[in-house]
């Protein structure tokens, strides 16, 4: 079925226009398919490229993804936003195309800790940074930030993205990764770590 051009604005704000959108969809209208893509497209593959540091896996991912959603889309319940929902599903996949690609031993996250002098103290003390809003205002500093994190090993990127980038709660992002949320906290706390060592130099000159 395709869109009707004729058909009055849905009432209720956004609200009821998604809940018309989704009606759309389920109707299987093409015009409906295509705008979910073009509003929801570039946050799903920007969350992917996040996940598996890959462009042309990334993009694999995203198709994947709204063919996996457009196939259930019937029993998508109006107890969610579809934003939300894309959000999960990009993740699972995402998640999937990592785990089925996976060849070799991953790299530890241990050199990239702090060290700490008997006394508990930094062996290594972390320098003064610029305000952290001012400095990843830049555009370099965001770079930096991103090459840093694809730096952290699989299963430390992975947590950290899910809840310091997506902001997705501790139990969201266990049950999306198949880990205990003490384990999601403790990598989360890890590849916390792992960042500021690798950024620390960088931020402590003042670069970007």
């Amino acid at each position: 079925m395709t869109g009707d051009a004729t058909r009055p604005p849905a009432a209720g704000g956004p609200q009821g226009a998604e809940a018309e959108l989704v009606a759309r969809l389920k109707q299987r209208d093409g015009r409906a398919f295509e705008q979910v893509v073009r509003e929801q497209g570039p946050r799903m593959l920007g969350l992917a490229r996040r996940l598996v540091r890959d462009d042309d896996g990334a993009r694999d991912v995203v198709q994947d993804a709204f063919l996996s959603a457009f196939r259930a889309i019937d029993g998508f319940s109006a107890e969610a936003r579809l934003s939300t929902w894309l959000h999960r599903i990009v993740v699972n996949t995402a998640l999937m195309k990592l785990r089925s690609r996976r060849r070799r031993p991953e790299e530890p996250i241990d050199a990239l800790l702090p060290t700490f002098k008997d006394d508990g103290h930094h062996a290594v003390q972390f320098g003064a940074w610029p305000d952290p809003e001012e400095a990843l205002a830049r555009r370099e500093a965001r770079e930096a930030v991103r090459r840093a994190v694809d730096r952290l090993p699989e299963s430390y990127r992975s947590v950290l993205v899910l809840r310091d980038l997506e902001q997705m709660s501790t139990a969201d992002a266990a049950r999306a990764l198949g880990l205990t949320e003490n384990a999601v906290k403790i990598r989360l706390h890890r590849a916390r770590q792992a960042l500021r060592t690798l950024l620390d130099e960088r931020f402590r000159r003042g670069d970007g």
